[in-house]
């Protein structure tokens, strides 16, 4: 080997070395770098100290500051078929989550309490709390999942809390009040039978849609549902009376003019179902009054209308103090019988006496509204009005 290769060789080793070490000194300046970003300093006030030459406020010691951590959402829970409620539970109230800690303009806001059963009854309805990251107005929210919501065979109904009166509210699609909290309640029974498994998981999963969107927090009961609104059903069924008075005519039938002038003088008007109706101060329903024959009264032919029957109808779950109400009716009907000489009669057409008025009022109207009453859905009440629609 000639001195010139043995030359270049030795200059490779070299290069080689200087190349290593300075890799070597590179990585441990770097370190050094990434050490000093690191190390708190001690004058670092979200760690515990305070800027330098900065005094403590007069009578607090210096020190750290604490820091509250932001509060975790809620868990979401999936709804699970299960329990019954007791039939004599009357609790009506459903419980609310604990409320986040909230920073900014709205720290002194007060928890917004339980909704009331009127508007949404845990017994009554699938209810989903929804809890909003930020108030949005209420058509907005109920809006998203609406064609969803409209292939249910129940209803949906919609609550609101608003926080300037702190009172909660029902809200529809066209609300523009800006909520935050919302509750949302599939009805689990109505005339037409209980709520279907498909229904319900329907409406939970458009729920979690609803609250991925917004965003929000969902919570769902963890009741068997499938199973209340069954038991629910079949409570309905026992207590869902309409119970009917007849009057029929002795051979000339009576005209529309005279029924007309008889049932405005007592107080009913003309509705948009084909029947006179009584109302209450508060606008609810007391008993009606129909054609026994097929026609319906309408404004226009009532004038012309003559008829051998007049149905009065009181519907049980939906009249609150039905037998008061139903002695009203009664004496209403001995009224219209004097006046347009026709005579009270039973389904079968046999003559009604006071002795079997008196037995249906206690027997078909008080037994009733008591089982009612008794499990803490009273006659008239706005769940009942619900329940029976």
């Amino acid at each position: 080997m000639t001195e010139l290769q043995m030359g270049l060789i030795g200059l490779g080793v070299a290069l080689v070395v200087a190349v290593f070490g300075y890799n070597k000194w590179q990585e441990m300046r770097q370190r050094k770098v990434a050490e000093a970003l690191l190390k708190p300093r001690e004058d670092d006030i979200l760690l515990g100290g305070e800027p330098a030459g900065a005094d403590a406020p007069a009578g607090t010691a210096s020190g750290s500051v604490p820091v509250t951590p932001a509060p975790r959402p809620a868990e979401r829970r999936e709804p699970v078929f299960g329990e019954v409620p007791a039939p004599d539970d009357t609790s009506v109230a459903l419980e609310e989550p604990a409320a986040p800690a909230i920073s900014g303009p709205e720290a002194g806001e007060r928890p917004a309490g339980q909704v009331p059963g009127s508007l949404l009854d845990p017994r009554l309805e699938f209810i989903v709390a929804l809890e909003l990251v930020d108030f949005r107005p209420a058509a907005d929210v109920i809006g998203r999942q609406q064609p969803a919501l409209e292939r249910l065979g129940k209803v949906v109904h919609w609550v609101g809390y608003n926080d300037a009166t702190r009172e909660w509210e029902r809200i529809g699609t066209a609300s523009e009040l800006p909520v935050r909290r919302v509750r949302a309640g599939l009805q689990l029974v109505d005339r037409a039978g209980a709520v279907s498994d498909a229904d319900l998981a329907t409406f939970a999963g458009a729920m979690q849609e609803l609250a991925g969107e917004l965003p929000a927090t969902a919570d769902m009961p963890s009741t068997r549902l499938r199973e209340q609104a069954a038991e629910l059903d079949r409570f309905c069924a026992a207590v869902d009376l309409e119970i009917g008075i007849n009057l029929v005519s002795k051979g000339t039938a009576f005209t529309g003019t005279k029924i007309r002038a008889l049932a405005e003088a007592a107080g009913m008007v003309l509705g948009d179902a084909g029947a006179f109706v009584r109302s209450d101060d508060d606008g609810r329903v007391q008993f009606s009054l129909h054609n026994l024959e097929t026609t319906p009264f309408t404004p226009d032919s009532i004038r012309s209308v003559a008829t051998h029957g007049l149905t009065f109808v009181l519907d049980v779950p939906r009249v609150d103090h039905g037998e008061r109400v139903f002695q009203q009716m009664a004496e209403l009907a001995r009224r219209f019988a004097e006046t347009l000489q026709g005579t009270l009669v039973d389904d079968n057409r046999q003559p009604l006496s006071d002795v079997q008025i008196d037995h249906i009022r206690r027997e078909f109207i008080g037994k009733p509204q008591a089982t009612m009453a008794a499990y803490g859905v009273p006659a008239g009440s706005a769940q009942a009005l619900r329940l029976f629609s």
